[in-house]
């Protein structure tokens, strides 16, 4: 079915968003839970309709789903709903082809699976741009393993995309947790998500998978801000690009107003956690060595946050060209000042290689770092500096500032003779790409700065 529709010009991106309003429908017929539908605009009404104009009906289920269901979470789902057919002929395929399916051997984790599985497969079509934001599954997975969340605590996500870290998030309590703690103190979701169409994916992600979740619809660098929970646990990869806030003005708790996203959204995130509240993020590189409101940036986490785990990820993690990216692991402080004594480093890109779509990152990847890490969440479990050839090292808070704060250290070279010039090419392109980001975001902020009314030399 998705190759129906790709011939017909539509990316898997349109396509999964699409494949939410009709499967939200069937499996609502399959398991009873029909009644959350007005008769009238229920899978069989589809299915069964013999006028002349399928997509024409189609529109318009869709838009009183979205305007006038009872159910709130029938209307979030198809609110502001755009159907990407442009033929009956394609609809008529999709909606046959998914009624055949024999459904009775699809469990409800299968479906959850077959759902995130389309998700994936949306990050490696180049027409949807989408490849930059999906993080691979291997490592939200080990990323989760080493947060640890738990049974009763909030766990959010400001940039909630998919909803990939949050499933795996509940996916790892119910591992973790006995059937009737489970009922007792389960855990609590909260996500944002600015993209209207991402936020129907991630409610429908976490309708399969039995989550949870209060979803915001928002931005997170904005005050819709104000309608989220302090959290125990933040879990999160905040979208890549250049502006913050677009025409909707920044909020202005954050004490260094930025048009860099990464820089803002860490700001968001180590003010939001509660004491005591622990935290993982993938950000770029330039977040760790970027100057001026970077450096102070980095000295605030530093000092509120004992940022003790970053881990530089290998290249091509991430589709979009010239994004070389790490993970920050800290704990919210107790103290307002000095809690970050020591912050340990893991090189898992010197050496490794190259990830792509015919190479994809898988869990095994992630053992070595796991096993440095240890099992303490916080970060405090006894660990061991491999020195200057191990991709284990120990910083401490002094040896950081005398390098004026900059955390982007490394120590591994392919060739150790001539460390200068060992980058691969790939790392060269990716740092001159981010360098001139960072110069284009620095010239965007002085003009917001200049001209505030909007208006441009």
């Amino acid at each position: 079915m998705c190759h129906v529709l790709r011939g017909d010009g539509i990316s898997y991106h349109e396509y999964i968003s699409e494949l939410t309003y009709l499967l939200f429908l069937k499996i609502a017929a399959e398991n009873d839970t029909e009644k959350l539908i007005p008769d009238g605009y229920r899978w069989d009404d589809i299915v069964n309709f013999t006028g002349g104009d399928l997509l024409t009906h189609y529109r318009d289920v869709l838009t009183f789903l979205g305007g006038h269901a009872e159910d709130d979470r029938v209307r979030k789902i198809y609110a502001f709903p755009t159907t990407v057919f442009s033929h009956s002929e394609n609809l008529r395929a999709v909606i046959d082809g998914i009624d055949k399916l024999d459904w009775r051997s699809i469990s409800t984790d299968m479906m959850g699976d077959i759902y995130e599985g389309l998700i994936a497969k949306n990050s490696q079509d180049a027409r949807s741009g989408a490849g930059q934001y999906f993080t691979p599954r291997a490592l939200i997975d080990s990323i989760v393993r080493l947060v640890q969340p738990k049974s009763g605590e909030l766990i959010q996500d400001p940039a909630a995309g998919s909803g990939g870290f949050l499933v795996s998030a509940n996916n790892f309590v119910l591992e973790q947790t006995k059937p009737n703690a489970r009922k007792q103190q389960a855990p609590r979701f909260e996500g944002m998500e600015i993209e209207k169409g991402t936020y129907r994916i991630c409610l429908m992600n976490a309708f399969l998978h039995g989550l949870d979740l209060r979803l915001i619809m928002g931005d997170a660098l904005t005050d819709d801000s104000a309608e989220l929970t302090a959290p125990d646990v933040i879990l999160a990869n905040p979208p890549f690009g250049a502006r913050a806030g677009g025409a909707r003005r920044q909020r202005s708790d954050i004490p260094f107003p930025t048009a860099n996203k990464q820089l803002a959204f860490l700001q968001h995130i180590y003010l939001a956690l509660k004491p005591g509240g622990r935290a993982a993020v993938v950000l770029p590189d330039n977040v760790l060595f970027e100057d001026g409101v970077g450096r102070k940036v980095r000295q605030d986490i530093l000092d509120k946050c004992n940022l003790h785990t970053i881990v530089r990820l290998p290249t091509g993690i991430f589709y979009a060209q010239g994004v070389m990216t790490n993970v920050l692991f800290f704990s919210r402080g107790e103290k307002t000042r000095g809690n970050t004594e020591e912050t340990w480093i893991y090189d898992m890109r010197a050496g490794m290689p190259s990830f792509s779509k015919k190479q994809p990152l898988a869990p095994s990847h992630f053992t070595e770092f796991e096993a440095c890490f240890g099992p303490d969440p916080l970060g405090t479990s006894t660990r061991k500096d491999l020195g200057a050839q191990g991709r284990f090292r120990r910083f401490t808070r002094k040896q950081i500032a005398a390098r004026d704060d900059n955390l982007d250290i490394a120590w591994l070279h392919t060739d150790q003779e001539n460390p200068d010039t060992a980058a691969e090419p790939e790392e060269l392109a990716a740092r001159i790409s981010q360098l001139l980001r960072v110069a284009i975001e620095q010239v965007d902020l002085l003009n917001d700065e200049l001209f505030p009314d909007g208006s441009e030399v």
